[in-house]
């Protein structure tokens, strides 16, 4: 449990271990599952609702360790009714298992994600589409409510989006798994950062989106798998 701002909360959903020939290390590394909650007079807004029950395969090979969605909203007062809008930075098991229990309410997803987890292999099909399951397709970026803008970010997946939030304490992104790490985004701002300086090339590459985010001036910038927060220099 952790108060990131006034008016963000974050929400351990569990862990899963990723193995060592997909992590890209010696190890295997254990993840953590967060999503995040957005406090507003107008809505409360969930960024991903955790791990979904998976197949044996699946199982075996992440070795899930899962948090009820209930438990943690609970943590801060709040029930799943209490839930306007959920936000799904991506479809993987990891970030929409708990989709279902919130059936009905508006879920933006970017229409190429959402075709992607309908494809065969993607991610557990019952956990993206059961009965009062409500997406709400975008195709690019939106403001779905005054100062909350969806974003895409793709990368880990096409339709991979990501939440910004302006607030009077300043603007958050909830980047989910744009990048890994906060450290893998620290080096593309400062990438971005050492162009517009003028540096002459060679300098670290980044990603195109992160052009768009820097125009929000994020004053922290929170992910779906490292408890690391983002802040400018």
């Amino acid at each position: 449990m952790a108060e990131l701002t006034k008016y963000i909360r974050r929400l351990d959903l569990g862990y899963i271990v990723r193995p060592a020939e997909e992590a890209g290390t010696e190890h295997p590394r254990v993840e953590p599952v967060l999503a995040y909650v957005l406090r507003r007079d107008d809505a409360t807004i969930l960024l991903d609702t955790g791990i979904a029950m998976t197949n044996p395969e699946t199982e075996e090979h992440y070795r899930p360790v899962r948090r009820p969605l209930a438990g943690a909203l609970a943590d801060y007062g709040l029930g799943l009714p209490d839930i306007s809008l959920v936000v799904n930075c991506h479809l993987h098991f990891d970030h929409c298992g708990g989709n279902a229990l919130l059936a009905g309410t508006p879920t933006f997803v970017q229409a190429t994600e959402l075709a992607a987890a309908r494809g065969v292999g993607y991610t557990i099909p019952e956990a993206v589409d059961f009965p009062g399951a409500s997406y709400q397709e975008l195709d690019g970026e939106a403001e779905i409510l005054p100062g909350v803008w969806i974003i895409p970010t793709p990368g880990h997946t096409d339709g991979h989006q990501s939440l910004v939030a302006r607030q009077d304490d300043g603007t958050v992104v909830l980047a989910g798994q744009a990048h890994d790490f906060a450290s893998d985004y620290a080096s593309g701002a400062h990438a971005l950062r050492a162009i517009r300086d003028g540096l002459e090339p060679p300098l670290p590459a980044y990603r195109p989106w992160l052009e768009r985010l820097a125009e929000f001036d994020p004053r922290r910038v929170l992910f779906a798998h490292d408890c690391s927060v983002w802040e400018p220099a």
